[in-house]
This record gives structure tokens, sequence and C-alpha cells, in this order.
């Protein structure tokens, strides 16, 4: 009997390592921290991570469309987060991490909400 029970707990062990693990976050520039006004086009609080996507415009009117990744919901609900925090439309500050290939992706650090109150950070 105790020999299944050690079995049982060795295969179910196999079966849930896979959901341990996590991606990197090599491929952001931590030495770089961008901030930008920025309009909020969608927040999408989803597993495993939320994602904010922001349109920033340059000097020059033009506009980029920026996915800022997140953390998971449960950690950002734990930080004051809520589903509707941040609708589109805001007017919001980001500070973020950008993607190393340059590419209009970044690791989200903090936000201003149009109210004034901070997030991250």
């Amino acid at each position: 009997m105790l020999r299944e029970i050690a079995l049982a707990g060795a295969v179910a062990s196999l079966f849930s390592a896979p959901s341990a693990a996590h991606h990197s976050f090599a491929m952001f520039d931590v030495d770089t921290t961008l901030e930008w006004q920025a309009t909020i086009v969608e927040f999408q609080w989803t597993n495993p991570h939320a994602w904010l996507e922001v349109m920033v415009e340059d000097g020059e009117g033009q506009s980029t469309h920026w996915s800022l990744e997140m953390s998971s919901p449960g950690s950002l609900a734990n930080d004051g987060w809520r589903p509707r925090t941040v609708v589109a439309g805001d007017e919001v500050t980001v500070r973020f991490h950008p993607k190393k290939d340059g590419t209009p992706t970044g690791q989200f650090q903090s936000l201003v909400a149009p109210n004034g109150e901070m997030f991250g950070e």
C-alpha cells in the first residue's frame, strides 16, 4: 500500500512540473526604462500574465501601439489592481523596460492612473 501511494505521488509530480515552468524576462532591456504618456487601448486581465495595450504618440504626431506584459492577475490584485482599474481611452503615464529587439513590446513597471494613483514599483 505504501509503495502504491509513493508511486502515485511520483506520477502526479511528473504531470505538475510543467505547470511550474515560467518563461524568462531576458528579452527585455532592464537597463533601459521608458516613461511615456499613453492612451489605454485595452487592459487584458488574463492568466498567466495580464497585458496592457497602449498607444503612444511621438513628438511628430506618429502613434505606436505598445504591448506591455504585466504579472499575473492574482499578483496585480494583491497590488490593488482590478479588472477595470484602467479602461480604453484613459490617459496614463506608463513606465516599462522595452524589448531588446526593438519591437513595441515591454515589461510593465508602473502606471499613473487618470486620478493620479500610482500602481507598480
